[in-house]
């Protein structure tokens, strides 16, 4: 894709113009693409000119995308003209407590349920019954990272599953009955099995679950594993007034998602490598969960600043969208990261390992290091948010151009990320991990726009 150099350059202003000007831009102050400079109208020595350009953009699908215990799985099955047909499935082991009391041969089953903690629906048509299953593993969960491209062996028959009706509601425990046969099955292990002696001999025998969406919901749910996620058990002794309760949950337990994507046939099919950009024609994308982020080639700015001198950056915003609309009840990312990059499409990472961002405007771009040394500040990253009543993302990046432009940072490519990871290593908490929201952007409509003031 060919860098835009084309700018257009107003004339320095007049005084009746900048008058007006300043009227405009300081009624305008809320919004970050229209903050203003005021000028004082006795001041004819300064030029106020505008620019705007265009930043080329491809995707990359991002490599080593660890999901193990990221704070939820991601499940569903969503299907879309651009990304194509996208579907999650959560992995988790189950918990036991062996201190616990459990049934013994005097008990009788009164009930056994499968709930399951719902702490994001994204979907269309939610007042419709949307499907969720649950799926005994055929092989162990082990003690090792796991990452999207994961999956493991599990039974194709449910031992539970049902169909809920969520509209508005988003945050919720959802319960089913689990099949007649595994009831039977496990309430006996329960009650005369060594299998329940200790955690380690549970897993053995049962090694974990798999938690699935349905085919043609286009829905997808974050899941999240702990005490609410579990098998409840209620049985009674002869003469009890109520049911006692015994529950597996999903407490202290490793888990993963595993996510498969199937782009024939949409503009991403040609993404068949990570860390590799490509050209998706018109429109590029971001999807979360996926690992699918938006690359930015900055070069046009090295264009730009080469052809200024003794000026004052009094604002530069970046401006993705209008985005494509969003189907009712699908969200896109509430925020954007921006990590440095260059022609390997990875993170840039510090001496101490942490990933270079675009850093917070009006924070410090650099700093000095315990050897003198001027290095990429990572304390404050920006975030680029998104504007629900616009339906675009904006930020402002005045410092950073600034520093760039005063030599105190070398200008990098940009990877723009639906989330935030500090490092390698991570951390839970990260919403590019924990759902499949994206988005969809024309090519033209990811923009600098930079209003700057220059001393004749």
């Amino acid at each position: 894709m060919k860098s835009s150099t084309a700018f257009t350059q107003v004339s320095p202003v007049n005084l009746a113009f900048l008058a007006l000007l300043s009227i405009i831009l300081t009624s305008s102050c809320s919004d970050p693409a229209t903050v203003g400079i005021e000028l004082a109208p006795e001041n004819n020595q300064i030029g106020v000119f505008f620019e705007e350009f265009e930043l080329p953009a491809e995707v990359v699908l991002l490599d080593s995308f660890n999901t193990t215990n990221k704070g939820n799985v991601i499940v569903g099955v969503e299907e879309d003209d651009y990304f194509g047909r996208t579907e999650g499935t959560g992995y988790t082991r189950m918990y036991i407590n062996s201190s616990a009391d459990r049934p013994d041969d005097q008990a009788f089953l009164d009930s056994m349920i499968f709930e399951v903690s719902v702490t994001s629906v994204n979907g269309i048509d939610l007042d419709e019954p949307k499907f969720l299953s649950i799926h005994r593993l055929t092989q162990p969960i082990l003690d090792t990272a796991y990452y999207n491209f994961d999956k493991l062996d599990y039974e194709q028959l449910a031992i539970a599953s049902g169909e809920f009706v969520f509209g508005e509601t988003q945050d919720t425990v959802v319960s089913m009955h689990v099949t007649q046969e595994f009831k039977e099955e496990l309430f006996g292990k329960m009650v005369f099995g060594f299998e329940f002696g200790d955690l380690f001999r549970f897993r053995d025998y049962l090694p974990g679950m798999a938690i699935k969406g349905r085919e043609g919901d286009n829905t997808s749910f974050g899941i999240d594993l702990g005490e609410n996620t579990r098998i409840a058990t209620y049985y009674h002794h002869l003469g009890d007034t109520s049911s006692t309760l015994y529950e597996i949950n999903t407490t202290s337990s490793r888990y993963f998602s595993g996510i498969e994507s199937d782009r024939s046939g949409t503009p991403t099919s040609v993404v068949t490598e990570k860390s590799k950009n490509y050209s998706t024609g018109s429109q590029v994308g971001l999807k979360a969960g996926l690992g699918m982020m938006i690359k930015v080639d900055t070069s046009p700015l090295d264009a730009f600043l080469d052809t200024l001198s003794g000026i004052t950056f009094n604002q530069v915003n970046l401006e993705i969208g209008e985005i494509e609309t969003v189907p009712e009840g699908t969200r896109p990312s509430s925020a954007l990261s921006i990590y440095l990059t260059d022609n390997s499409n990875l993170f840039l990472e510090s001496s101490n390992s942490v990933y270079l961002t675009v850093q917070a405007d009006g924070q410090s771009q650099v700093f000095t290091n315990e050897d003198g040394d001027e290095v990429p500040n990572v304390a404050a990253p920006a975030s680029v948010n998104y504007n629900t009543e616009t339906n675009m993302y904006s930020q402002l990046v005045t410092s950073h151009v600034n520093a760039i432009f005063r030599g105190q940072l070398t200008r990098k490519d940009w990877l723009l990320y639906g989330g935030f990871s500090s490092s390698k290593v991570g951390t839970g908490g990260d919403p590019f991990r924990q759902s499949l929201r994206q988005f969809v952007v024309d090519t033209n409509k990811i923009k600098l726009k930079v209003i700057y003031s220059k001393i004749r």
